[in-house]
């Protein structure tokens, strides 16, 4: 499963690259190799994207985003075939159903059973207990405010888990290194500038989350 460089450098992550598969080539064709792709669960489907339903109305939805609610729909099992053999996803558990844990959990046993590492993180933290011990499967608490942050150390009490990943806008020098003693892997998002990813490399985050690999995947290596 992918870590922190061999020579000191963070990993990069395609940011939502995994939520369309032609996002997904592209990203692997830059040679990134650890891909995030967001994970609902709808009307018992594991649907693959960011955008959020509207209720009862048919539509999808993100801040100043409306899409067609009639456009098909990626899912899990159509992402995990497409995804080439080298590549780790990241997937982000979106809402708080325990059920879509179980039933993603029920989607990766072939992809596990054949070795290749994944990656869950949830903001909802229940939904990672179900993956507690899994082999190939690494937990990652999502952190996105600094509310939250103070209310997972005090859950954690001094228990260390496999990973954090935290709103860049959270982290300094001080607080990469509170969390390293806390947590096997730090990453945070969205990284998007040469410039922000040379500071947290500098800090000794492992792992740095970027709606675009391209430019930040180079200073990565």
């Amino acid at each position: 499963m992918t870590k922190r460089g061999t020579q000191g450098s963070p990993f990069v992550v395609a940011h939502r690259s995994g939520n369309s598969l032609s996002a997904l080539k592209l990203a692997e064709g830059l040679g990134v190799r650890t891909i995030e792709a967001d994970v609902h669960l709808h009307r018992g489907r594991l649907e693959v994207r960011h955008l959020k339903t509207l209720g009862p109305i048919p539509l999808l939805w993100d801040r100043w985003t409306l899409a067609r609610p009639w456009a098909r729909r990626l899912v899990v099992p159509e992402l995990l075939e497409a995804v080439a053999p080298p590549t780790e996803l990241v997937l982000d558990l979106k809402g708080g159903n325990r059920l879509l844990s179980e039933r993603v959990l029920e989607a990766l046993a072939p992809r596990l059973a054949g070795g290749h590492g994944v990656t869950v993180c949830a903001r909802s933290w229940p939904l990672l207990e179900p993956f507690a011990g899994v082999e190939c499967v690494r937990s990652v608490h999502s952190v996105g405010s600094a509310r939250q942050l103070a209310r997972l150390r005090r859950r954690l009490g001094g228990r260390r888990i496999q990973g954090i990943s935290i709103h860049e806008r959270l982290l300094d020098s001080r607080c990469v290194r509170e969390l390293g003693e806390v947590a096997d892997l730090v990453l945070t998002w969205p990284v998007n500038t040469v410039e922000r990813a040379r500071e947290l490399a500098a800090w000794g985050v492992d792992g740095l989350i970027s709606d675009r690999p391209d430019l930040v995947r180079a200073e990565a290596l």
